[in-house]
């Protein structure tokens, strides 16, 4: 949404210098909240550990960010955004399929509304484009072994959301920062000689970098304090958001079998959440959907108490 608006209000088209600004931001203000106000401590983690196992995680980020820069050039915000509902069902098969992560047979069945409104919304949606969709669809793939990554990372490693942002966000940077000024950099040039209140434009655009650091903190606070598919179900509450404010805004078409496929999918995601608390309220030794999954390399732990920051 927020490179939807820098694109039509400020006819700023460089969604990957966008995506570096707002990593940039986030790698200054874990930086700010760890070693300059000290609210959290720093976790050290070796260098062979930070390639292995939260590299990876930043490359799924960036690839995500430009599967849905390349879908919003053809479809709708509403489209997108209806479409990455699916993302808690693709969550589901792949920690199932990859992670062999068990879950309570109710737990499928609450995905049942959330893709049947998806496939409805997408057969009803009048903005339809087949490179968008797949692109948007792919997306999905991304999102899920993200969040799965980070819920690895946050529950079996012992890590916490404001470190994952301080080591994630550079690499992330340094990821999509070369491909930015390679084909970007010209065009940036243009835009800001050519825009009419360049200045007042870039002060808009880096306080769009401070609300992705505090998005990509709350990201994966959520992951650490549920799971993946929870954070994932959770997110599709957007929907209904992004609908209304893409018609308000930039007046996408929207039918009424569009609006009803969205209704569908928040019931489903209500009947998720119901499913979600009532496994909860099982007593122990009843199994259920385990938090991370359990396999020999999960036993080994990121960090231990001895590497945190010995100044804090």
């Amino acid at each position: 949404m927020t490179l939807f608006f820098l694109s039509q209000k400020l006819d700023f088209k460089f969604p990957l210098s966008v995506s570096c600004v707002h990593f940039i931001c986030s790698s200054i203000g874990a930086y700010l909240v760890i070693k300059v106000l000290r609210l959290k401590p720093l976790i050290v983690v070796d260098p062979e550990d930070r390639w292995k196992r939260i590299f990876p995680m930043s490359f799924v980020f960036c690839v995500n960010i430009v599967l849905g820069n390349v879908s919003l050039r053809y479809i709708p915000v509403s489209f997108m955004q209806t479409i990455k509902s699916f993302t808690p069902a693709t969550t589901v098969v792949l920690q199932w399929l990859v992670w062999r992560k068990y879950f309570d047979w109710r737990i499928w069945a609450s995905l049942v509304p959330i893709v049947g409104g998806i496939l409805l919304t997408s057969i009803t949606e009048l903005s339809f484009n087949m490179l968008g969709f797949c692109a948007a669809l792919f997306g999905c793939l991304a999102t899920s072994t993200k969040t799965i990554l980070a819920e690895s990372l946050l529950h079996g490693y012992k890590f916490d959301s404001i470190n994952t942002v301080y080591y994630m966000a550079p690499f992330a940077t340094m990821i999509l920062g070369v491909p930015a000024l390679l084909l970007e950099g010209n065009g940036i040039m243009d835009w800001y000689q050519a825009h009419p209140y360049p200045w007042a434009a870039v002060i808009i655009i880096l306080s769009s970098g401070l609300l992705a650091f505090c998005l990509n903190f709350s990201i994966f606070y959520v992951i650490h304090s549920t799971t993946a598919v929870t954070f994932n179900v959770a997110g599709n509450l957007k929907v209904a958001v992004a609908v209304l404010v893409s018609w308000l805004i930039f007046r996408n078409p929207i039918s009424g079998l569009n609006a009803v496929g969205c209704g569908i999918t928040l019931v489903g995601c209500t009947f998720y959440g119901y499913v979600r608390h009532m496994l909860s309220q099982q007593p122990p030794g009843t199994p259920r959907t385990p938090r991370t999954p359990k396999n020999r390399m999960e036993l080994l732990p990121l960090v231990n108490n001895d590497k945190l920051d010995d100044k804090v």
